[in-house]
């Protein structure tokens, strides 16, 4: 049986690495972050869309590793030495670009963590080279440092994914619906999140656990109507 892959949710996430759905689209990230023993200098930074699994992968690799997990922009705060003792992950490490305080600590928790030996898995929607840096120590540090990238789903990784995010709604969808959704959505992941959600409100709203035709067509509509 096929794994299955899970992404960035707004209801009741499962985390667990047995929610993942394994495609072309991102089997090589999934590779790369679980097999972290390997990486270069132990170090990573995964790359990805809003909504397009950094944060579960985060959390799998965290379960495989004991590391702490926490977002950049909480360095400035954060107990470094404590954190470069383990395994350690920053989210949304793009957002320190800009604010010195936070350049510093990301720089620093690098360091700390090559210094211990500790593995340092870092999530961002885009490269390092497209961060917008000011502190050029880190920017060297993080162009220097192997990244993977979640690449935009395919059909089947779209369809597992909107069937998740269904069902952690509790919404069911029959395969002739889905086959509607799938074929006039936008391709990419955060249309799938931005959906269900619309399709979760629009269940609620006519009492059903449910979702029929003309409710994704409305759904869809009003989703195209809020991006004019």
């Amino acid at each position: 049986m096929p794994e299955q892959y899970s992404f960035d949710l707004a209801a009741r996430p499962a985390l667990g690495r047995g929610d993942f759905f394994v495609a072309p689209a991102n089997a090589t990230a999934v590779a790369t972050v679980e097999g972290w023993r390997d990486w270069p200098s132990g170090k990573l930074v995964l790359v990805g869309p809003p909504a397009s699994g950094k944060t579960h992968l985060a959390h799998v690799w965290a379960a495989l590793t004991g590391a702490a997990i926490l977002p950049a922009r909480e360095l400035a705060d954060a107990d470094l030495p404590a954190l470069a003792a383990g395994a350690v992950a920053v989210e949304d490490a793009e957002t320190v670009a800009g604010d010195d305080t936070a350049e510093r600590a990301l720089f620093h928790l690098h360091n700390l963590a090559q210094a211990e030996a500790r593995p340092l898995l870092l999530t961002a929607a885009a490269p390092p080279r497209q961060w917008p840096l000011t502190l050029p120590d880190l920017a060297s540090r993080m162009q220097a440092t192997a990244t993977v990238a979640l690449e935009p789903p395919d059909d089947a990784l779209l369809t597992a994914v909107l069937v998740k995010h269904m069902a952690e709604r509790q919404i069911a969808i029959a395969p002739e619906v889905l086959s509607y959704a799938i074929q006039r959505m936008d391709r990419s992941f955060a249309a799938a999140a931005a959906l269900a959600t619309a399709l979760n409100r629009a269940a609620i709203t006519a009492r059903r656990d449910d979702v029929t035709k003309p409710m994704v067509r409305a759904a869809l509509d009003r989703l195209d109507a809020d991006r004019a």
